[in-house]
């Protein structure tokens, strides 16, 4: 496969910055394949796994949030949060899990913006483990 530019930068700093072969992100409206010379695009990222291609070689990682954006060629994935499957706390993936679903049982008795919160990182703590945990 033909390589080209990626860089992955997040707010807590620079993630990757080579050449890739392939790029499988999910969107807001579902995954996106990238490859070399793909159309010019800019696309609000989702929650989910991406796969990075990088000689051959694929690595995941959890993406959460940001903009994807193909220009001239070179890809640039500026996500919220992105964690490569290796990096992943998954105790603490698992207790944030394990947190968020009691206050979602206990919805009575919270208010509806903890619920909202809970209910995010939940979201966030499964795509955490489902890319930790993937073989």
């Amino acid at each position: 496969m033909t390589p080209f530019k990626l860089k992955i930068v997040t707010p807590d700093g620079l993630k990757y910055d080579g050449m890739a072969e392939m790029v499988v992100a999910r969107t807001t409206t579902g995954e996106i394949g990238i490859m070399a010379k793909h159309m010019n695009l800019v696309s609000p990222l989702g929650m989910g796994r991406a796969l990075i291609t990088v000689e051959g070689k694929q690595r995941r990682a959890a993406c959460i949030g940001g903009i994807l954006s193909v220009i001239g060629g070179d890809v640039n994935l500026v996500p919220t949060t992105f964690e490569w499957a290796e990096d992943i706390d998954v105790k603490r993936a698992e207790k944030a899990m394990t947190e968020s679903k009691e206050i979602i049982a206990a919805k009575k008795d919270v208010s509806q913006t903890e619920l909202k919160m809970a209910e995010a990182r939940l979201k966030r703590a499964l795509v955490r483990l489902g890319v930790a945990q993937d073989k």
